[in-house]
């Protein structure tokens, strides 16, 4: 049977660990040519190796490994997938210059300079797929550089729908809650450090306000991207798909 990418390029980026490489993995799985952008090392290189895709190492927030990155795709691209990105643990007294500048660097800056340079090469049908965050809409503790990077994002990526509608080109946006990724780990390990308990069981807070009652795995946010890669999302741009697991739901309930 023939995938639904079959005959597809797709750019990915943030594709060596976490939901960029669950992405990778499934992109490959439904027949598309993938480009790999970004740091990661030897575990981008794994990515490559599974998924029979190029590898480009570099930095996005860097213009001449964002142009090779585009080079290597050749002469029409038919899918990006922005999934870089980094956190940074702050609050609105904390928050410094450096780890505010540091953070829009890579979640906004470095996702522009790709969807910038990609854009040429999507017009005609090509699609955009976003990764932002729930913290876009409902922050929280710590987040504050973070859910101001992933707001913005969406705002960007609603831009382009606008802008490059007419050049056939979509482009949306995922908003994840929780999902099971190296920097969730992380996240929870601070956390447990700060209220001296464990990472699993400050997953299980998390669980606990969570609808679904669990964490997300990567490959349910690699499905949402197929979807909207894919021509099943045809009449689809300048929107958020929000994959919380009924995380937010509950706000709807409370009083105002």
């Amino acid at each position: 049977m023939t995938g639904r990418l079959a005959g597809k390029t797709a750019l990915i980026t943030g594709a060596a660990t976490g939901m960029g490489r669950a992405t990778a993995e499934r992109f490959a799985a439904e027949g598309a040519r993938l480009v790999l952008f970004g740091l990661g090392g030897a575990e981008l290189d794994d990515a490559g190796r599974v998924t029979g895709a190029q590898v480009i190492h570099g930095d996005i927030t860097r213009a001449e490994d964002v142009a090779r990155a585009i080079a290597a795709c050749g002469a029409k691209l038919d899918i990006l997938v922005s999934a870089a990105g980094i956190i940074l643990t702050d609050t609105p007294e904390t928050v410094t210059d450096e780890g505010w500048d540091k953070t829009f660097a890579v979640n906004v800056t470095g996702t522009m300079n790709v969807c910038r340079a990609a854009l040429p090469l999507l017009k005609g049908g090509g699609a955009i797929v976003n990764i932002a965050s729930v913290a876009a809409f409902n922050s929280g503790p710590g987040m504050t550089s973070y859910a101001s990077s992933k707001a913005a994002l969406v705002a960007y990526t609603r831009s382009i729908a606008v802008a490059h509608g007419p050049d056939g080109i979509r482009a949306n946006v995922i908003a994840p809650g929780w999902v099971r990724t190296p920097m969730s780990d992380m996240e929870m390990d601070d956390a447990a450090r700060a209220n001296g308990t464990t990472r699993e069981e400050e997953f299980e807070n998390l669980r606990q306000r969570i609808g679904l009652r669990r964490i997300a795995d990567p490959s349910e946010i690699a499905s949402c991207c197929l979807f909207l890669a894919s021509a099943e999302s045809s009449f689809v741009t300048g929107t958020v798909l929000v994959a919380d697991g009924g995380g937010r739901a509950p706000v709807a309930n409370r009083a105002v």
